[in-house]
């Protein structure tokens, strides 16, 4: 059998090399070289008549069974792909190292078995053990199976789950030609890889994880996955700086693109979409890491308030939309006497800019004496605030850890505040406050009783 010929082409000039060099001489950017098969004239098979290739639109009400989207059995997740699982979409799901990501695709697919009923056909899961070994996957099964959750939620013996787990076929090759040889074979429900970083092609001469490689074996399994109508996981490594590692065009060959982030110290465990094709890149799933593996939070504010102490000057509780879903989370302040001819404005989870600017506006125009203290702010629960609707929540807590006077319980604070003090309106109030109502919240100060933040801090004795 000959060898695959290859070639190095840069890819932001698009010239080619018979070798791979650091710098390319045409456009003198470094290492942008990657290696490519070449496809010769006569090696490419001859042109297929028109009425092969051209397709009529798919009758949409006609399509059944394996063409309608299905659910990964986590709703928190299935909420962030926009509804479940696309037959022949294929994810790109990345996340720091020991976030969770292996963990979750674990889950995915033991409840997939576990909770699918008994079938007289295999539709079995496949799962590339690329980064660990089988033995090594099933403590971790047997972990989550063996849980006091899973024993209190599921009326099912463990030689039941054993019986329906046979379907787990595990792929200890990460040769991307051989898992496409069992995809054709098997048929699965769904394909599991951990990760695409292991996985390689023996036509091109780069190690597993290179640029080349990376690309070549996403496009195959992308091209299989979209023909077999069979949805596809890729679980992918970060670069020290938090992006997906790999080149920018595996973000593009993939139809969404899954993060998990979170502090490794800390249970909450956030999952977003930064790209989907089949759903919004707005919603959040949110977990909770627990012994067994990731716990799905149906009902994240509890979560955020769950540490909340009344009557502590410097607290206050605001409302953020994250998607659809509103989320009303603890913000605390603290502001001491500062011992440097700059004070400091520190802040975790929200941005720096914002403290300051919210800073200025308290010292301009409600007169709080701020020039010559350190402001600290952290929203509770490791969460990042990103929205202008959490200003008045942190300009009140600022107010109140400074003067050492409380917030009164059960008072919510929605609003924007403008650099000239006025409280501005915010997207989707009617849902934010429904949801306050819900957890029992009687006060909601927003733009429809207040008009400054003056009179705010007035009517709550902060001034």
């Amino acid at each position: 059998m000959a060898k695959t010929k290859t070639q190095f082409v840069c890819q932001q000039c698009g010239v080619t090399y018979p070798r791979w060099q650091g710098q390319c001489t045409e456009c003198g950017q470094w290492n942008t070289l990657v290696e490519e098969t070449v496809e010769t004239i006569a090696a490419k098979s001859p042109l297929r008549p028109s009425s092969e290739i051209l397709t009529a639109f798919p009758d949409v009400k006609a399509l059944e069974g394996r063409e309608k989207r299905f659910s990964t059995s986590l709703t928190e997740l299935d909420r962030v792909l926009g509804g479940g699982m696309v037959p022949g979409g294929v994810i790109l799901l990345g996340g720091e190292p020991g976030i969770g990501k292996s963990t979750l695709m674990t889950q995915v697919a033991v409840n997939l078995l576990v909770d699918s009923p008994a079938k007289k056909d295999r539709w079995p899961i496949l799962y590339v053990a690329g980064e660990e070994s089988p033995r090594q996957i099933s403590l971790r099964i047997n972990r989550f199976l063996n849980s006091e959750h899973k024993k209190s939620t599921k009326k099912m013996t463990a030689l039941t789950a054993q019986k329906k787990l046979k379907d787990l076929v595990f792929i200890t090759s990460t040769d991307v030609d051989e898992l496409l040889q069992a995809m054709r074979t098997e048929q699965p429900r769904l394909v599991v890889v951990d990760s695409i970083q292991a996985m390689s092609t023996r036509e091109l001469t780069g190690a597993s994880g290179s640029v080349g490689q990376l690309r070549e074996s996403t496009e195959r399994i992308a091209q299989l996955a979209k023909a077999l109508h069979i949805p596809v996981f890729l679980i992918g490594h970060v670069t020290k700086e938090g992006a997906i590692a790999g080149p920018k065009v595996l973000e593009h060959i993939v139809d969404a693109v899954v993060e998990i982030s979170g502090e490794r110290s800390d249970q909450l465990r956030l999952v977003r979409a930064l790209k989907n094709r089949f759903g919004a890149t707005d919603e959040v799933g949110v977990f909770q890491h627990v012994e067994y593996g990731l716990e799905e939070v149906p009902n994240p504010s509890e979560l955020f308030l769950e540490h909340q102490e009344g009557g502590v000057p410097g607290s206050a509780t605001v409302c953020v939309m994250e998607g659809t879903r509103p989320l009303l989370i603890e913000v605390q302040a603290l502001v001491t006497n500062s011992q440097l001819a700059m004070p400091r404005r520190v802040g975790r989870g929200i941005e720096l800019s914002r403290i300051q600017v919210l800073c200025a506006v308290l010292q301009k125009h409600a007169g709080l004496p701020l020039g010559s203290n350190d402001v600290f702010l952290s929203a509770a629960g490791g969460f990042r605030v990103t929205e202008p609707a959490v200003d008045l929540g942190l300009a009140v807590a600022i107010a109140s850890s400074m003067r050492g006077v409380k917030v009164p319980q059960k008072t919510i604070f929605i609003g924007e505040v403008g650099l000239l003090g006025e409280i501005r309106k915010v997207n989707y109030l009617e849902r934010r406050i429904k949801e306050a109502r819900r957890l029992g919240f009687t006060k909601i100060i927003s733009r429809e009783n207040a008009r400054t933040v003056r009179e705010v801090l007035k009517t709550l004795a902060l001034l």
